[in-house]
């Protein structure tokens, strides 16, 4: 299998590190979810795991929730409600839409509230190190203690600081020693929930904390990592920069994934533009197996737009799909679907080209349909569509989810 690493910005052979694939993939933070933007990079993953799964690989999976958070703050605030309550609503909604858009649920569903003594751990681990520095009730790692810092994104050093401050970097802290700095754990302030800690109250950065999850459940180096794009800098970048320096371990993350952003009326879909198109939404209209396989049409590095008339086709597809896996054949010859399911896998083998292995897909069922109606024997025809539609977490006739998506998702509800 080849997979496009952003950190080498190339394609590379995958092969896992260990006997498990190790995969962590930043959740949400939940306060408006869950938007096509969302749902396009956890179903791109989904369709990664279960086609590992598919090749016969173990995964370890873990997705977190960003609990504690500037935004959630904001959120709780403008609703006249509390942090805790804004976020476990939301995480029970987003939790509800991925078990209806039949995901796999991931192994470890952390919470970043319940790290908080790892997280100092490890910020006292890079006080020891010299890459971070106390002040004022705060601690901050010292970027240019990291001399690789920007590796990962490839951003000049002269334009980080325009791009940090657009996603949450606060360059006037009078307590940085330089802006780019970025937070490792941040003062109390009037109104904020606050944990103990050895430089006063207060509550960890958000870095700190997706670097803490993911070496706690998967170790100092890890197969895959991934989130939407607009993550690489400053998130993904700075976690690289704490968990080399606190661990001494080099890589942090084998292969770096992103999926693309998604557009909507010409811009980027994001809650400051009020262009959101949410799955639920779309779930009055559409049939979940039709929006996964409408978002599965585009392949995951590449920017789109949504639209409609793209939904439309791809419900006319999962019909199809539908078809095919019960169409009744004959005793005639046995139709071969060898062909069909290699060009599906190739595709997917190949930096998991879902559009190009969907048009496989599609050929295939129309082929079964026309077999079946010739009187031909298209039972292992129809196996094998069904086994390569699992790949793609399609439902097919099925009434609800596969029943490990029921258990797993019902299983990590219980802590919201």
């Amino acid at each position: 299998m080849k997979l496009y690493n952003a950190l080498s910005q190339s394609i590379e052979n995958f092969t896992p590190g260990n006997d498990a694939v190790s995969i962590y993939v930043c959740g949400i933070t939940p306060y408006d979810t869950t938007h096509l933007g969302h749902a396009f990079t956890y179903t791109t993953f989904d369709v990664l795991i279960r086609f590992l799964e598919y090749k016969q690989h173990s995964v370890t999976y873990v997705q977190n929730v960003t609990d504690i958070d500037d935004d959630i703050l904001r959120k709780a605030k403008a609703v006249n409600d509390d942090w805790l309550a804004v976020g476990n609503r939301w995480t029970r909604h987003f939790i509800e839409d991925l078990q209806t858009l039949n995901l796999r649920p991931p192994d470890y569903f952390p919470r970043a509230t319940e790290v908080i003594a790892p997280m100092i751990d490890i910020i006292e681990r890079l006080l020891d190190k010299g890459a971070a520095y106390e002040a004022g009730g705060s601690v901050y790692f010292y970027v240019d203690a990291w001399p690789e810092f920007g590796q990962l994104s490839r951003i000049p050093k002269e334009e980080m600081l325009a791009v940090a401050n657009e996603r949450g970097n606060n360059p006037n802290d009078p307590h940085k020693q330089d802006p780019l700095d970025f937070v490792l754990w941040q003062a109390h302030a009037p109104g904020e929930p606050a944990w103990d800690s050895p430089w006063g109250p207060g509550r960890p950065g958000w870095h700190i904390e997706c670097s803490t999850m993911a070496a706690g459940l998967l170790g100092n180096t890890i197969d895959i990592h991934g989130g939407g794009s607009d993550l690489i800098f400053p998130h993904h970048e700075s976690e690289i920069a704490q968990s080399e320096a606190a661990t001494g371990e080099k890589p942090f993350v084998r292969f770096w994934l992103h999926t693309a952003m998604v557009h909507h009326e010409g811009e980027k879909m994001s809650k400051s533009l009020g262009n959101l198109v949410m799955a639920r939404d779309l779930l009055q209209t559409w049939s979940p197996d039709a929006i996964r396989l409408y978002l599965a049409a585009h392949h995951y590095r590449d920017i789109w737009s949504h639209s409609d008339d793209e939904l439309a086709l791809a419900e006319q597809l999962a019909q199809q799909l539908r078809a095919a896996a019960g169409a009744s054949g004959g005793d005639g010859a046995t139709f071969d679907a060898s062909t069909a399911e290699a060009a599906v896998i190739g595709a997917l083998d190949y930096d998991l080209d879902t559009p190009a292995a969907l048009v496989a897909l599609e050929k295939l069922a129309g082929d079964i349909i026309t077999a079946a109606a010739a009187g031909q024997d298209s039972g292992p025809a129809q196996a094998a569509l069904i086994r390569l539609s699992t790949i793609f977490g399609l439902r097919l006739d099925a009434a609800g989810p596969e029943d490990r998506v029921i258990a797993g998702w019902h299983e990590h509800l219980k802590k919201f």
